[in-house]
């Protein structure tokens, strides 16, 4: 009974310790075998290598890849490991012939170890080379090989392989050595890569070359006699020179790889970038900079959007400058000053509001807000211009008079709503200078924006009547990432289609930059809405464009925010956007959203909805939002003589003799301007002498404007220059008499201007005309 019992008892031990032993087994190798940092990997969106950037150990070590080139793969077999599809492990007959070579000299003249063996070795560095150490190895091989298969063992050697110096694994390899992915390696190079790891710190490129190329040779003799390649490929393969210094990798795309690195350390990264694109934006970029360097101009970016899939196409952070000049800075997310490149969106709002017309007539006429005194680029003034040619021409006081009009709260609002993320103020902080690049923005931001509106309109013209919700969404240069335009909606997401349309349009008529002035005119040519910007001081040049399909951005100008003469859109940023689109296929131009359009008649001089009195008009398609709009307020009906030489009415003229016509009139400070452009313009002609009831007289200031203060200055020898009053009166060939500071001083006829030196100190001008109206202004003269 007691045998039994102790019988049982020693089974039990048994099965206990080999139960223990089985645990112990099952958890000694680790479930993350190797743990070193990796180096930041992107590539194309067809797997080319774009960049990488080193491991934090300074190694170049790529992630790991399960994929082994079958050339690779066969020739590290035959060299290393022949019966590596064969043993479980550990191969008996290698350590056993290893262990008596040993034996019979002092050193090691051959190893034993299986592919298998060399894993457990990488994985755990630092492991003194013993007799119990190599046990503990073969244990854990055997572990390996349950766990995993034969090519997962063999990619996790392929891809942590010492290949000398600071290059680890195949990938890493194959790039610094020969400058290729690793599937497109020859047999010789394959043959090469596959030695290396046998003896990497005494053998690699650059060194002891002759025993690398014999032991090269030496594996691609052994594959013709396994019958693996043929004559003649050996023949070719043994001609192969090697490698003699490591090649730099790729720098295709550095600064999105510095963006990748942010948020994806140590991973690779499959992008959306076209690598022939990015090449070629690339060329582009480096042939400009070559040019704008030499204005001393050192920076530049380039962004290319796909609108349909929000993908990034190209990347150019920054220009090849140096360090001195901020060349690793990627400029793209950066806030810069934005210029004129919110016109459009403002354009957009107040056609979407019904606030205008594309072609209404806009007031371009010295404007004064406060202490805020907006100027046209050219210092000039045309009086009157159709908000489109306003917009086209980057003309900067009707685009004030726009935004003050529409109501600067309301501008914001729309701007927030288009996520610009560098808008981190409320409106009063920017005021009115909002519109010419009070604000702050980035190039991928804007690209954003106007991506989202040329969405928009695609999506309205694919479905006709329907808008999606998430158009404003962030673009991604992640391959693995897709667009979500979110649910159909019924409603507009910021801006009708019509709105968006006739923007274009508009921006579609933008004069291109020099040397690119005739490309109207040729046959297929690009259409492209496009808008440039440039910054207060000539710190930040912009252009940015669109077509159906894509969307350049162009930023250029110094990293520091140092101003240069030239650096404006149209002459630094322009050319660059055209050389991109260029390389960039023809896209069809936006179709028409007749859905929310409807024809309607309007004056051709004005812009706005016909009226009765409108003499030219044209049928044209207007946003829905058009039609509460005004009708024309400049068409008069005036009542002439037979010889329509003067205004007249029944108390001068008999009924029968009176002839009506319409005429076109502007405003006495819009006229004044508007005529100079336009030698067609014809002022309402006078009342005859003998009529009565004349029409209403007015006048306004041209200079000096409101609370204007004004320093005169003085010539070489001494003088004080004059200050020139002007007037613009409905009726020029009226008298007028000039008051400063209620004293007499001169009065004037046809022309209304008048030099004066005033003192120092405040002073009011009261001009009144010879039918007893009066205007007034107050002006400081400073010292």
């Amino acid at each position: 009974m007691n045998k039994v019992i102790t019988y049982i008892k020693r089974n039990k031990i048994k099965s206990a310790t080999i139960a223990v032993l089985l645990i112990v087994y099952y958890f000694c190798l680790p479930r993350q075998l190797f743990k070193d940092p990796t180096a930041t990997v992107i590539t194309s969106k067809n797997n080319e290598l774009l960049g990488a950037q080193i491991a934090k150990d300074g190694q170049w070590r790529f992630p790991h890849n399960d994929s082994i080139p079958e050339k690779f793969k066969t020739c590290i077999i035959q060299f290393e490991d022949e019966y590596f599809y064969k043993h479980p492990g550990f191969n008996p007959v290698s350590i056993f012939k290893a262990l008596r070579e040993k034996l019979k000299s002092d050193g090691i003249k051959r190893g034993g170890s299986t592919l298998t063996q060399q894993v457990i070795r990488l994985s755990r560095k630092g492991k003194n080379r013993t007799y119990f150490e190599k046990v503990i190895e073969i244990i854990l091989a055997t572990r390996l090989e349950f766990r995993a298969s034969k090519d997962h063992i063999l990619s996790y050697y392929s891809s942590n392989a010492p290949f000398g110096g600071n290059v680890v694994g195949l990938d890493a390899a194959s790039w610094r050595y020969f400058n290729i992915n690793a599937n497109e390696l020859s047999w010789a190079e394959s043959a090469t890569l596959a030695v290396l790891p046998n003896a990497p710190s005494l053998i690699y490129p650059g060194k002891n070359q002759e025993r690398l190329l014999e032991k090269r040779n030496r594996l691609l003799k052994k594959l013709l006699e396994n019958e693996v390649i043929d004559s003649l490929t050996y023949k070719l393969s043994i001609v192969e020179g090697l490698p003699q210094k490591p090649h730099p990798l790729p720098r295709v795309a550095p600064h999105l790889l510095q963006k990748v690195a942010q948020n994806y350390s140590g991973e690779r990264i499959q992008t959306t970038i076209d690598t022939r694109l990015q090449q070629q934006v690339n060329r582009i970029i480096k042939t400009h900079y070559n040019q704008l360097s030499q204005n001393k101009i050192y920076n530049a970016a380039v962004l290319v959007l796909d609108v349909k899939t929000r993908q990034v196409m190209a990347y150019v952070g920054n220009s090849p400058t140096d360090k001195a000049h901020q060349k690793d800075v990627d400029v793209i997310d950066k806030p810069r000053s934005t210029g004129s490149i919110l016109k459009p969106f403002l354009y957009t709002a107040m056609l979407d509001a019904g606030d205008m017309l594309p072609n209404t007539l806009v007031a371009d006429v010295p404007t004064q807000f406060g202490s805020y005194n907006p100027e046209n680029y050219n210092k000039t003034y045309d009086g009157a211009v159709p908000a489109s040619r306003a917009l086209s021409r980057s003309l900067n006081v009707p685009s004030v008079r726009m935004l003050q009009k529409f109501g600067l709260d309301r501008f914001h609002h729309y701007l927030k709503t288009l996520q610009l993320k560098d808008l981190k103020y409320n409106a009063n902080h920017y005021g009115l200078s909002l519109i010419l690049g009070g604000a702050e923005s980035n190039l991928w931001d804007l690209c954003k924006s106007y991506a989202a509106l040329s969405s928009t309109l695609n999506h309205f013209s694919e479905t006709s009547s329907e808008y999606y919700a998430n158009e404003f969404c962030e673009p991604t240069f992640l391959a693995s990432e897709t667009i979500d335009f979110g649910k159909k909606t019924s409603g507009k997401t910021l801006f009708d289609a019509a709105s968006i349309y006739l923007t274009y349009e508009s921006l579609k008529e933008v004069n291109r930059p020099e040397g690119d002035e005739s490309w109207e005119f040729f046959d297929g040519s690009k259409q492209i809405a496009w808008k440039t910007g440039t910054s207060f001081g000539f710190r930040d040049a912009w252009a940015i464009g669109t077509t159906k399909d894509y969307v350049v951005g162009v930023w250029v100008g110094n990293a520091d925010g140092e101003g240069r003469p030239g650096l404006v859109g149209v002459q630094a940023a322009a050319p660059i956007l055209f050389d991109v689109f260029d390389v960039l296929p023809n896209s069809e131009w936006f179709a028409k959203p007749f859905d929310e359009m409807q024809e309607v008649s309007i004056c051709k001089k004005s812009g706005h909805r016909a009226s009765p009195n409108c003499d030219d008009t044209e049928d044209k398609f207007i946003q829905l939002s058009g039609l509460k709009t005004k009708p024309c307020p400049y068409h008069v009906l005036v009542h002439l003589d037979k010889t329509e030489t003067y205004q007249v009415n029944s108390s001068c003229e008999d009924l029968n003799n009176i002839t009506h016509k319409s005429w076109f009139t502007l405003p006495p400070l819009m006229a004044y301007y508007y005529k100079t452009n336009n030698p067609f313009y014809k002022p309402l002609p006078k009342f005859r002498n003998d009529c009565l009831g004349e029409s209403t007289i007015t006048m306004e200031f041209i200079y000096p404007k409101e609370n204007n203060t004004i320093f005169l200055p003085k010539d070489f020898d001494g003088t004080t220059n004059d200050l020139v009053l002007k007037i613009a009166h409905s009726k020029p060939e009226s008298k007028l008499f000039w008051y400063v500071d209620d004293t007499y001083i001169g009065s004037t006829k046809d022309i209304h201007e008048l030099a004066i030196i005033p003192k120092e100190g405040k002073h009011i001008i009261t001009v009144v005309d010879e039918f007893g109206n009066e205007a007034k202004r107050y002006f400081t003269i400073s010292n």
